[in-house]
């Protein structure tokens, strides 16, 4: 089967879990803000990876900020992973993505594993347990079914469970999304890169690393058992930029010998090296959202010369669902000029 077969079928597998499909728009993180800002490297970052963005001149940066689920319905107050798109508009005309979310690990290690999270992952009904169910659970010692979300009829939560529970790679992605909680804001949440990409210094030194955005302004998260239907992220952020910018630090966090590189499921040790690549300061909300994020087209394999993939399965797969993503919704092919990305 080639690439190009896999990377639809995977589209394909995420469109069947869909409550409705959403032609012209992405299937998941469907619902997103693009916001304007610029990125300046730190004093170091030039010593470890010789890509532009990394020399220490003001780049304008792209941000798309979203909503995990797929699907038109905007639920800013349900525990859910949430995306940071982020472009890098080179001085030549090229460019550097890196898409990061809130998990710091994936649920599948291979292309296998993911079809078979799919199947596990359709939706379901899902009602509200009554208390006196509740109770006889805990008399049997037996932990009550959780509540489903404000809102929600369906579910997949159950078969995401049962997928846990057989695979132990999953478990650690798997209670991380069930117990993220909500950001009280886009600018309040952490953002992982969860793949292994390879680096190299001006010395030719190739190094294995990692990539997470974490925010100026800290971490700050809804309680996960009091989700609610409000929608208020959107507006959040543009009184936010209204007052101040908001900043993030670019994180690089350097493997060693032993650490899985090609295995997005698996943490690296704490005590890992990690660099600050850089500050990006977010100033600016566009009115024409179309040209600011949902008809630029990520890739996290888009990538500055100095920034390589690494042999990690699952990147390679992306990097192909990401065309076909955007083959399938129309979006552009990328060009930028700097007064509008699109």
């Amino acid at each position: 089967m080639t690439t190009a077969s896999v990377a639809r079928r995977l589209v394909q597998a995420i469109i069947d879990n869909l409550p409705e499909q959403v032609p012209g728009r992405r299937p998941v993180y469907t619902i997103g803000i693009g916001v304007k800002g610029e990125f300046v490297a730190s004093d170091v970052a030039r010593t470890y990876c010789v890509a532009e963005h990394f020399e220490g001149q003001a780049i304008p940066v792209s941000v798309r900020f979203s909503n995990g689920l797929g699907g038109l319905e905007q639920h800013d107050g349900w525990s859910d992973v949430r995306g940071m798109a982020a472009r890098f508009h080179l001085p030549d005309g090229s460019a550097s993505d890196l898409v990061a979310t809130t998990l710091s690990e994936f649920f599948a290690r291979t292309v296998e594993d993911f079809f078979e999270f799919t199947k596990e992952a359709k939706p379901q009904p899902v009602r509200r347990e009554p208390w006196w169910l509740k109770l006889q659970d805990l008399l049997q010692f037996k932990i009550p079914r959780s509540d489903p979300l404000p809102g929600a009829t369906t579910s997949n939560g159950a078969g995401v469970l049962r997928y846990a529970n057989r695979h132990r790679f999953a478990q650690q992605a798997v209670f991380q999304a069930v117990t993220i909680g909500a950001p009280v804001s886009y600018a309040r949440a952490s953002y992982h890169a969860v793949h292994t990409f390879m680096v190299t210094a001006p010395d030719g030194v190739r190094r294995p690393v990692r990539f997470s955005w974490q925010p100026v302004a800290g971490v700050l998260n809804t309680n996960p058992t009091a989700a609610t239907l409000d929608k208020y992220l959107f507006e959040e952020l543009r009184d936010r930029l209204r007052r101040r910018p908001a900043r993030f630090m670019l994180m690089m966090t350097i493997g060693e010998a032993g650490d899985a590189l090609d295995d997005p499921t698996q943490p690296w040790p704490a005590t890992r090296v990690r660099v600050v690549m850089g500050t990006l300061t977010l100033t600016e909300i566009p009115e024409d959202q179309e040209a600011a994020g949902e008809r630029i087209s990520f890739n996290p394999g888009r990538l500055a010369p100095g920034i390589e993939v690494s042999g990690d399965p699952i990147l390679e797969a992306r990097m192909g669902a990401y065309e076909v993503s955007r083959e399938m919704r129309g979006g552009c092919p990328f060009t930028w000029r700097p007064d509008n990305a699109k």
